[in-house]
């Protein structure tokens, strides 16, 4: 413990300001080396740092997130050493992606502008530096969960070390996961409804072949909302996740907070998958999924993403990612693949994995029939997400190389629209509202399906529902009316799986019933699913509301891997869902550590994961 905070004694006592070269540097000639924040600009050179130091950390984050996940596979003899020991839970000491020092860097940085940041300025009534000041403790508690996901108990420091004395002379507490939530939530949640500082449009250089990239700024940060909503989810605490969710969706996210409509696009599947579409579906095509991750569109206009980290585009620019490298991408070569995606490399060091692919492969497709915009229709064919970043190519010899796009271009997606929307699913689900928890994979929420999807009408929205979610929780009110309405809000499951909704294509009359893909049956099939798969729950006549909320959550993280997958999430999200398990006690207080172990046996981990302490990294 004490080589780390050395380390950031030496490197970062005062090391929060943009070197000239650094991709986020400004146009301004005036360089700091003195720790002055008094002005009413200059602290955007130590926020800047700040947000530097979370670039170093983010190829560590990405890593960490997604080898331990179930939803990549390595292979021998190709892929890094260092991600083979992540994979089997094998990594220790020596592991190059395993340093806690790496999210200490962010904290220190970020201590050291909470402490010297002069919040009293004011320009007129305006409070100018209040919404930096914010985001900069919004990143503070984005790291120290990160901590806490990865190493169980951390150091708990909020003064900036700037030298070795201070190490020695201060004894920090250790803190655990509810230590952490303790410790900073009530602080942050002083500041909901703040919105993430917005320094305009960057432009971040051009990579080597040519791309002019352009970002802006406000989606470099994390909305204090959002981190306080995943402090509280992660803890079990779920009223206070929805309230902070809520807050986000309806006071401070304005497009951003609307599902885009890149649903079910059966063009880019591969030929061999042709012949599972049936010759009279109309294929709806209302947008592209993999658009979402295309450098080009994804940067100032892409309404999607919340907060992303741009990798440096170049060497010059920069610490490089190794990202794209692994899924086959040379983001910093100098000849561009196509018009849309960066060079690539001919070897991947990664691939999906069996059960993920059988996931996506297993699906069912809801469609119109051709000339028919009145009923229904559905077929396996597939969740068409992953043929929308994948692009395959067959060696021979049973040798097919995928390539996988969401990364390929050095953007790494902390949260996006979908992020927040998924993570309120699953916080409703476990407060006792399924209902609401499935409106959200399936129709998007408006008050067109808080009335017309209500039970009264042969729905599935409870009366308990639609007042939490209108008076308890006012998501859906008359003030948002106007941004969650029915002609653009769409269910996440939509977004690969066809027309999930029960609104008509062509009108958008809800019309209970109209898609097959409906609770009861969806939530009844999974049910089955964990009664043959766990051995519980064996009998359908004595299911409980606690059965149905164990069900929704498994059809939750399965949607969390077909939005989400390849975003360095998977391992976190499982961690947290196994905690949910553990905690509900539904099918014994280790059900969900079984749960997990399970999910990941194909791995053939070196570690009991049934036992909750051996899910962690060794701290160093």
């Amino acid at each position: 413990m004490k080589k780390i905070f050395f380390a950031i004694a030496a490197l970062l006592g005062l090391g929060a300001v943009s070197s000239c070269s650094d991709m986020l540097d400004t146009d301004s000639s005036q360089h700091l080396f003195d720790p002055d924040m008094n002005q009413k600009t200059d602290s955007m050179y130590y926020a800047f740092g700040v947000l530097q130091a979370l670039q170093a950390v983010t190829d560590q984050y990405y890593l960490q997130g997604e080898m331990r996940g179930d939803l990549v596979e390595v292979l021998p003899g190709v892929t890094d050493k260092n991600l083979q020991e992540l994979a089997s839970f094998s990594a220790g000491t020596t592991n190059k992606y395993d340093s806690a020092y790496q999210y200490y860097r962010v904290i220190n940085n970020c201590n050291y502008y909470i402490a010297h940041r002069d919040t009293s300025l004011l320009t007129g009534s305006t409070e100018v530096v209040k919404n930096e000041y914010v985001a900069i403790k919004a990143i503070r508690a984005w790291a120290y969960l990160q901590l806490v996901r990865n190493y169980g108990e951390v150091p708990f420091v909020t003064e900036p070390l700037t030298s070795i004395s201070q190490i020695e002379s201060s004894q920090f507490p250790m803190k655990d996961l509810a230590g952490i939530v303790n410790e900073l939530a009530p602080d942050l949640a002083q500041y909901s409804g703040t919105p993430c500082p917005n320094h305009g449009d960057f432009n971040i250089g051009s990579t080597n072949w040519g791309l002019e990239i352009k970002i802006n700024s406000q989606r470099l940060y994390i909305p204090v909302d959002v981190i306080l909503g995943d402090l509280y989810l992660e803890n079990n605490d779920y009223p206070n996740a929805v309230k902070y969710y809520v807050n986000y969706l309806a006071k401070v996210g304005s497009a951003s907070s609307i599902l885009l409509n890149s649903s079910g696009d059966l063009f880019n599947l591969p030929k061999e998958m042709y012949d599972r579409i049936p010759m009279n579906i109309s294929i709806l095509y209302n947008g592209d999924y993999g658009s979402l991750f295309i450098l080009e569109k994804n940067k100032v206009n892409n309404r999607e993403n919340i907060t992303e980290v741009q990798m440096p585009v170049n060497r010059q620019k920069g610490i490089t990612s190794v990202l794209p490298k692994i899924y086959g991408y040379d983001f910093y070569g100098t000849t561009k693949y196509n018009n849309r995606s960066t060079p690539r490399f001919e070897q991947v060091q990664l691939k999906p994995s069996a059960p993920y692919l059988e996931l996506i492969d297993t699906l069912t497709y809801y469609y119109y029939e051709s000339g028919n915009n009145i009923s229904l229709s559905s077929a396996k064919i597939c969740d068409t997400r992953y043929y929308n970043i994948a692009d395959e190519k067959d060696f021979g010899d049973d040798s097919t190389q995928v390539w996988i796009s969401k990364v390929a271009n050095g953007t790494v997606y902390l949260y996006r629209s979908a992020t927040v929307w998924l993570h309120l699913a699953e916080a409703l689900n476990r407060m006792g509202y399924p209902d609401l928890a499935f409106a959200i994979l399936k129709d998007g929420l408006n008050q067109s399906v808080l009335d017309y999807g209500s039970e009264e009408f042969g729905g599935y929205i409870t009366a308990k529902g639609k007042e939490l979610i209108t008076e308890v929780y006012p998501l859906i009110t008359e003030a948002t009316a106007d941004k969650f309405q029915k002609e653009t809000s769409y269910g996440i499951h939509q977004r690969g799986c066809g027309w999930t909704s029960d609104y008509e294509y062509k009108n958008k009359n809800y019309t209970p019933g109209l898609s097959s893909y409906q609770m009861k049956p969806v939530v009844g099939n999974k049910l089955a699913y964990i009664s043959q798969t766990y051995d519980v729950a064996k009998d359908p006549a004595a299911y409980t509301m606690n059965d149905t909320i164990n069900a929704v959550e498994d059809l939750l993280c399965d949607e969390y891997a077909l939005e989400l997958a390849f975003e360095g999430t998977r391992y976190y999200d499982l961690m947290r869902l196994a905690r949910h398990k553990n905690a509900a006690g539904t099918y014994g207080g280790n059900f969900g550590s079984l749960w997990l172990k399970k999910k990941l046996a194909y791995k053939n981990p070196q570690k009991d994961l049934s036992d909750p302490s051996q899910w962690y990294l060794p701290f160093q």
